[in-house]
């Protein structure tokens, strides 16, 4: 089908230069060239798109004689990465049919035909096809209809969609949450019987699917709830799940509570996105009855902390992923009380160290947005000028900043070990009391006065 120029959906089509300069290399040479995959659809459904990738009849080696610059991404799946003016890498990939499909990997070969293309590919907005050159657009399972219509259907037979590889399960609630589709019933049927499937994913592949729900959907919680719904969160987070219909607080429960904080936080920041996805994930664990009957979760953040390291290691995050996400859910109680003196805002940047400062009242205002309180807000606002007025003096915080260390400590006939750390902390601790004491004869002073011969 060709839109008409007059169409809004058409006029959003707007990939770069580049992309229509390879396009009509191709076609100069007698090689056919469509735009397919997410920036298509993205562009059709009215967003922004991104990751222009083309689909040609010209196989890998010519598509390297005919450019310039390339580079062979999978030419054994028929992917050439071919440099555009604009410094981008485009992926142009031979049309391929399915000759056999098991489990993640499929084995194919290629084609002459655009539609044995796009019948390969996994939902029917995904396997839309758009000419560059002509606008033409080849739509041959009625993915534009099913955009207009706001329904996520797969191509062909659902069961067989989700066998050929269960990723496909994670990939529909994401396109689901992310565009507002809703589900096809056989679709959602076969998805559900599919999710028993999940375990035969890797982890990486998982920890990439949920890495992009937090990271490119401004209401992350819609596609999580999906995954509530189809079971696949207690398939892969049974500690997320855990928390579903735990009961916090005015009827809400802790699965709820994390969600809108997780709404709360920009999608740019993902790491943090995890650490509101995973604040209440130590309620269970900590539940006990209080006297009046009802619950408390006295200490939940220290089992939300241990939790949470536990699921993101079993997801392949980096250790410094794992540290700074756990530690935040660690903290996310830990503040100064409001009417703390300097000293005591001084003490709790040191605690929790200059680095999670921002991240910790982000995670905070997340929190509060989650569950407001009457007060909350301008607390929150009160406690973060604290900090910054503190942090104008450019306080001394960790023992590198001291005026004395273990060079003098030594010159004083100290032998080093365990005793040097003991006496740093200690000057640590009275400097982070007294700023003006950090000057080396000062700290001398103490040291003579109080830690030689004791």
């Amino acid at each position: 089908m060709r839109l008409s120029a007059g169409d809004a959906i058409d006029m959003r089509l707007e990939p770069p230069d580049a992309v229509v300069q390879i396009a009509r290399k191709l076609g100069e040479s007698g090689h056919e060239a469509w735009a397919v995959g997410g920036a298509v659809r993205d562009a059709l459904a009215g967003r922004a798109g991104e990751d222009w990738d083309l689909a040609t009849d010209a196989r890998p080696e010519r598509v390297r004689r005919l450019f310039r610059r390339t580079v062979p991404i999978g030419v054994e799946h028929g992917t050439v990465g071919v440099l555009g003016r604009d410094g981008v890498l485009y992926e142009v990939t031979t049309f391929r049919r399915d000759v056999e499909t098991f489990g993640r990997h499929a084995v194919v070969e290629f084609s002459t035909s655009l539609q044995e293309d796009l019948a390969r590919r996994d939902f029917t907005i995904n396997a839309i096809a758009w000419n560059p050159l002509t606008g033409e657009v080849r739509d041959p399972f009625g993915g534009l209809d099913d955009l207009r219509g706001g329904v996520l259907r797969t191509v062909g037979d659902a069961a067989a969609r989700f066998a050929e590889d269960y990723l496909r399960v994670l990939r529909a609630l994401r396109f689901a949450g992310h565009f507002g589709l809703a589900i096809s019933a056989d679709t959602w049927r076969a998805l559900r019987e599919a999710v028993y499937r999940l375990d035969v994913l890797s982890a990486e592949r998982v920890r990439d699917e949920l890495n992009k729900v937090l990271g490119k959907t401004a209401a992350a919680s819609t596609t999580l709830r999906l995954y509530a719904e189809s079971s696949a969160l207690s398939q892969l987070i049974p500690e997320l799940a855990a928390t579903i219909e735990i009961p916090v607080e005015d009827g809400l429960d802790a699965w709820t509570l994390a969600l809108r904080a997780t709404d709360a936080v920009a999608p740019a920041r993902v790491q943090l996105r995890w650490a509101a996805l995973l604040h209440t994930i130590g309620y269970p664990a900590a539940r006990t009855r209080d006297l009046r009957g009802g619950w408390r979760y006295t200490g939940h953040e220290r089992f939300g902390g241990d939790r949470a390291a536990q699921v993101l290691r079993r997801l392949r995050s980096s250790n410094a992923e794992v540290e700074r996400i756990s530690r935040l859910v660690g903290l996310q109680s830990d503040l100064f009380p409001p009417d703390a003196p300097d000293a005591g805002v001084r003490r709790w940047l040191a605690h929790v160290t200059p680095g999670y400062v921002h991240d910790l009242f982000r995670l905070r205002i997340a929190m509060w947005r989650a569950s407001p309180s009457p007060r909350g807000d301008a607390d929150l606002k009160e406690r973060w000028q604290h900090v910054r007025r503190v942090r104008r003096d450019r306080p001394v915080l960790t023992l590198e900043g001291l005026a004395l260390g273990g060079n003098d400590l030594r010159a004083l006939g100290l032998q080093p070990g365990p005793r040097f750390r003991e006496i740093l902390h200690d000057l640590l601790g009275r400097v982070l009391e007294q700023p003006e004491l950090n000057r080396r004869d000062e700290l001398l002073a103490i040291v003579q006065r109080e830690h030689i011969g004791s």
